[in-house]
């Protein structure tokens, strides 16, 4: 079934009339993915793959949302199926003081008006950087104007401001550029669609819901493949309520002395080798509450999802999605608009 266009979607198998989720534009975004997914074409990385076999590496910049997942799970993959290809990110500014002249450039802002991202991308063109990039959802902007070459993003403009089907895209995108230059084929991606919509459609138990929603802090544990970490945004943004990310075992290095029984900690694909670790120190030890989102059963409370060979960090992305419009239903917020939170954090003019 085509979900594009309809006015109703099957998310967390609601009723179809069910308007506490058609009423939401990020409902509605989160399940486009699906579509974007489907129909995500490899070869519209092409044209970049001589710029970037001439220079040797790839570095990734944005900020927030636009490099998160996009760039680090890119990065992950590359190291566990190394490319030979040297990939890298960093926010705009901290890439000022980088030498970036061994690699093509690629800028992310759904805009185009990142206001940092424009500052660099300024400065290396005038130092005649040739192999500046930009990837936008926007036409006509600045950054496309500073750069040598980009791509316009087929999501469209987001409503919500927590940005969601644009992330995934940009993912792709990046990830098309990795199977280029490894002269491979994106294999599965209608699985994979098929697998996303099934993990937005599952049922997560209420009680998950209530713990959350009483909790004082989130904390996120897991793998640096920005899953984790863009939840943790995006936290913020949909249900208001404090995060922090909690890269590997992290958990277990010194933060429990100052958890509380208020926090809870959500850690995603966890490593079987530390679950009883994590139980003895956190649970027991401090009293939390943990929740694991995986493909197995764990001594946690458990969301679990489908289980995919190439696109797991997907899926775990499209969970914690479901997740948090889930509880930021349940504590009232808007879900579309922020009070202080801005859907352009640093804009130029």
């Amino acid at each position: 079934m085509n979900l594009v266009g309809f006015d109703v979607y099957t998310l967390f198998e609601m009723n179809l009339a069910d308007k506490k989720y058609s009423k939401y534009a990020l409902c509605k975004e989160m399940v486009e993915t699906v579509e974007i997914i489907k129909n995500f074409d490899q070869a519209v990385t092409m044209k970049y793959i001589s710029k970037i076999e001439s220079k040797g590496g790839l570095f990734l910049i944005g900020e927030g949302s636009s490099r998160i997942f996009p760039a680090k799970h890119i990065i992950y993959q590359n190291h566990m199926k190394s490319c030979c290809y040297e990939i890298c990110t960093e926010g705009s500014l901290q890439a000022m003081e980088y030498d970036l002249d061994n690699y093509a450039v690629f800028g992310s802002s759904n805009s185009g008006k990142t206001k940092e991202l424009i500052q660099l991308f300024s400065i290396l063109k005038e130092k005649k950087q040739n192999t500046l990039f930009a990837v936008v959802a926007n036409e006509d902007t600045t950054l496309q104007y500073l750069a040598k070459d980009s791509t316009l993003l087929t999501c469209g403009q987001e409503e919500a401001v927590a940005a969601t089907k644009s992330v995934v895209e940009q993912a792709l995108f990046f990830e098309s550029i990795y199977a280029n230059l490894l002269k491979k084929e994106m294999v599965g991606l209608d699985e994979m669609a098929e697998q996303f919509l099934k993990t937005l459609e599952t049922v997560i138990d209420p009680s998950i819901i209530q713990i959350l929603a009483k909790a004082s802090t989130i904390y996120y544990a897991g793998r640096n493949n920005g899953v984790a970490e863009e939840i943790a945004l995006k936290t913020n943004e949909i249900t208001r309520i404090k995060s922090g990310y909690l890269e590997g075992t992290y958990a277990l290095h010194g933060i429990e002395e100052v958890l509380t029984k208020d926090d809870v900690i959500v850690v995603f694909d966890p490593f079987e080798s530390e679950d009883e670790k994590f139980y003895n120190t956190l649970v027991k030890g401090c009293g939390i509450e943990v929740i694991a989102i995986t493909t197995r059963p764990t001594v946690f409370k458990t969301i679990l999802i489908p289980e995919s060979a190439l696109y797991q960090n997907y899926l775990e992305l499209a969970m914690g999605w479901s997740l948090l419009f889930e509880l930021g239903y349940n504590l009232g917020i808007d879900l579309d608009k922020t009070i202080r939170a801005r859907k352009v954090g640093n804009e130029y003019f």
